[in-house]
């Protein structure tokens, strides 16, 4: 008896042994881990410290965060993530979080309003929300007082709502008074619910945006898709899963002035060191897996292509300035971003080039091997940032074990993936320097008068003096009018003359002295959008001329295209000194080409009468260029006059060669 009990304990043991094998062989993933053990995990920049604000079950799958004017704060869940809900049975929804005890952690959660889907970005608006949920822009307000949602209004309809992941998302109010919006390019025919009668818009291959103070909307140009922010001057930059941080320096309103550019992009991927990252994760067995399989069938295909399951960015999201107080200096300025497939926060520095308009993202000199902050814990998803009115970085964790498109994965690796894993749990943290302490202080610019609201325009702190600036484009108070000239002439921070400057548009108050002043400011950020606002006042003309030679490259970008808006004989010769000094930057050429004056036969002739130019190989580029746009406008005076121009020079042949492309194109357009 004795030795058939132990031959059963051995078969019993090596039995619960192959089993155990079995399932360890079998489990790819990890399983969660309580807030407190994920932070552990956390490897962080060491001048600053990561505390837990928020945590499920008071928040789960977020995306995105706000603050009212009272300095609650919004959360949106994006709980039917990646799937699309039945309609109104959705798992989205808007929850107020509020620290009620005052020791800085949420402990109150109230649902503003539910059951919405694909909801992804929302803004502070009269007391309500704008919130983008595709195929919808809405807006939602409590009108009760009880902190629930009880309108609900169809502001703009038509957008493309499949992917979760490439909607319209990332509202984000501009300098400018304009509200960007991402769209991923995607298509779709979007309208206005209020002004029906207003055509509708074709969004495929643009972002967008809109006032909701002048009932205005249009394309902007941009690709971006989770991920989108605005440095103190307007310039957009935006995040597209690869590609972190891309700029668009020329609006769609120009690019389409006509329509008969050359191909190419108005995307400019500014980063210098492209899509390398220092990833602390190994990479999920299905990307592992995934990659392994791709790489062989390129390698079959004798392909000169390499596929990466790590250690490049494939997760870019919700990049973020940094334009507040509170952090070092050397923080000021930063754009951090997500990496929701590599479990860390990469920040990039913006550095803007004497003669390039778009900037330059680079590494800061103490990352230049590791990142910002960087988990070893797979579930850690970095979805979204927000400055926050305390000053400090706000970071929505998502929580989840996949991040993925389910149409990207192979259906035998879905087998053993559970989308829905984590839907339950959603971390909210704030980064903030080592020695900072919480201010006991709340916020509320509820019940500030209009006179303090200008003050504050000029707030150390960048989402008070946002608010602030859209408080005051909400109330449009025009007895602040004298205080708003007075701070525009004589504040000595140019951020502060710059919003005085919008407000006094948003209230119809600018006039061409004005905008006169401003074009003489000593601030280029300044100048550029005194150049914009110019176009009003044809007076102004000479003035926005002389700056097509402006020491800053963006101010000399916004010259050029601004006068590209005019007839005025005297254009033609301010661009010839563009295309001189300029033409080795394609942004410039763009910007001259997409104006009727300079893709015009007369602007050819004027390159032509200067030698040096038509020898330089940049210069040539440009006059190809026009000579593709004077074919696709197919206007056969204009193109006889074109040939006539060129016949007896080196530039003959290719010109030749351009405006049969440039034909092509219009009869391609015409067959369509």
């Amino acid at each position: 008896m004795k030795i058939v009990y132990q031959n059963t304990l051995l078969v019993s043991i090596f039995l619960c042994s192959l089993a155990c094998y079995s399932c360890s062989e079998k489990k790819h993933y990890t399983d969660a881990l309580r807030p407190e053990e994920e932070m552990e995990h956390f490897e962080l920049d060491s001048d600053f410290k990561i505390e837990l604000i928020a945590a499920e079950p008071l928040v789960q799958s977020p995306v995105d965060i706000t603050w009212d004017d009272q300095g609650y704060m919004y959360v949106i869940e994006m709980g039917d993530y990646p799937w699309k809900p039945v309609e109104g049975q959705g798992k989205g929804r808007i929850r107020i979080l509020r620290d009620m005890n005052g020791d800085g952690r949420i402990d109150s959660a109230i649902v503003f309003a539910d059951k919405i889907a694909d909801a992804t970005s929302m803004l502070p608006w009269k007391g309500g929300l704008i919130v983008t949920a595709a195929p919808n822009i809405l807006y939602l307000k409590d009108t009760s007082g009880d902190l629930h949602a009880d309108t609900k209004e169809v502001l703009f309809t038509g957008f493309f709502a499949g992917n979760s992941e490439a909607q319209i998302t990332c509202l984000r109010f501009g300098v400018d008074n304009w509200i960007y919006a991402n769209n991923n390019a995607q298509d779709g025919e979007v309208s206005s619910v209020k002004n029906s009668s207003t055509p509708k818009l074709t969004m495929g291959g643009s972002d967008f945006r809109f006032r909701l103070d002048k009932d205005l909307f249009e394309n902007e140009s941009g690709w971006g898709q989770f991920g989108a922010t605005l440095d103190e001057w307007g310039h957009r930059f935006y995040t597209q899963n690869t590609y972190h941080i891309q700029q668009s320096p020329i609006h769609w309103r120009y690019l389409h002035r006509h329509n008969f550019m050359p191909p190419g992009s108005s995307d400019v991927n500014i980063s210098d060191h492209d899509f390398l990252m220092f990833q602390r994760t190994p990479p999920p067995y299905w990307r592992a897996e995934r990659t392994k399989r791709r790489q062989e069938e390129f390698d079959k295909e004798k392909l000169d292509r390499k596929e990466y399951a790590e250690k490049h960015f494939t997760g870019a999201s919700g990049g973020t300035i940094y334009l507040s107080d509170v952090f070092p200096k050397e923080y000021y300025g930063s754009v951090f971003t997500g990496e929701v497939a590599g479990n860390l926060v990469h920040r990039d520095l913006l550095v803007a080039e004497k003669e390039n308009p778009a900037f330059v993202a680079k590494r800061s000199g103490k990352e230049k091997e590791k990142e910002f902050l960087a988990s070893t814990d797979p579930w850690t998803r970095p979805a979204n940032f927000a400055v926050g009115p305390d000053g400090c970085l706000y970071m929505v964790d998502m929580y989840r074990q996949h991040i993925e498109a389910p149409t990207s994965v192979p259906d035998d690796l879905k087998k053993e993936m559970d989308y829905s894993n984590g839907e339950k749990y959603g971390r909210i943290y704030r980064i903030s320097p080592r020695n900072y302490s919480a201010a006991k202080a709340t916020v509320n610019l509820k019940n500030k008068t209009s006179g303090e609201l200008v003050t504050l325009i000029a707030d150390g702190n960048q989402w008070t003096r946002t608010r602030a600036h859209m408080l005051l484009v909400e109330h449009h108070d025009k007895s602040v009018v004298p205080q708003l000239k007075t701070m525009f002439e004589t504040h000595t921070d140019p951020r502060a003359r710059l919003r005085a400057l919008y407000v006094l548009e948003a209230y119809d108050a600018l006039d061409a002295l004005l905008v006169s002043k401003a074009l003489k400011d000593k601030e280029a950020g300044v100048r550029e959008h005194a150049v914009v606002l110019s176009e009003k006042y044809s007076e102004l003309l000479p003035q926005v001329i002389h700056l097509v030679n402006d020491s800053s490259a963006q101010v000399a970008l916004q010259a050029t295209l601004s006068i590209g808006n005019s007839k005025d004989v005297r254009v033609i010769p301010a661009f010839a000194k563009v295309i001189e000094r300029r033409a080795a930057q394609p942004l410039f050429i763009t910007a001259v080409l997409s104006s009727d004056a300079g893709s015009s036969a007369a602007m050819l002739k004027e390159q032509v009468k200067n030698e040096s130019v038509i020898k330089d190989t940049s210069a040539v580029k440009f006059i190809n260029g026009l000579c593709y746009v004077v074919g696709a406008r197919n206007d056969q005076k204009e193109i006889t006059e074109v040939t006539s121009i060129v016949q007896n020079t080196h530039l003959n042949t290719a010109c030749l060669e351009n405006l049969e492309k440039g034909r092509k194109k219009n009869r391609d357009a015409a067959s369509n």
